[in-house]
């Protein structure tokens, strides 16, 4: 089935320079598989099309159930040069959330 990512995870963004820095962190330790397995570099880059002009770096904190993605060339040059509306990148998470992904259909989305 699917389901949006916010159903397992939260998320938390920001800037770094031109570049968008987006945390996605599962709520519970057997979530995290669904999100290492499903939220590829590439998998991002295409939600965020028309968004992020670079690539997506993706790494991976096993240890807090967390991945954390860097989405170059995104933010219009930057918060003080920006004329972006979101120049430092805070909308990120949110948009990220919505990401639609793949879960069994026995999943227990209870937290």
């Amino acid at each position: 089935m699917k389901i949006p990512l916010s159903k397992i995870a939260h998320a938390r963004s920001g800037d770094k320079g031109d570049a968008a820095n987006c945390g996605v962190i599962a709520y519970k330790e057997e979530w995290y598989p669904l999100l290492r397995d499903q939220l590829t570099a590439a998998r991002v880059k295409e939600h965020f099309t028309g968004v992020c002009e670079g690539d997506v770096d993706r790494y991976e904190l096993p240890n807090l159930w967390a991945l954390n993605f860097v989405l170059h060339n995104t933010l219009g040059g930057g918060g003080t040069v920006s004329l972006k509306l979101d120049a430092q990148g805070k909308v990120v998470a949110t948009a990220m959330l919505q990401m639609e992904i793949e879960a069994p259909d026995d999943l227990d989305m209870s937290r």
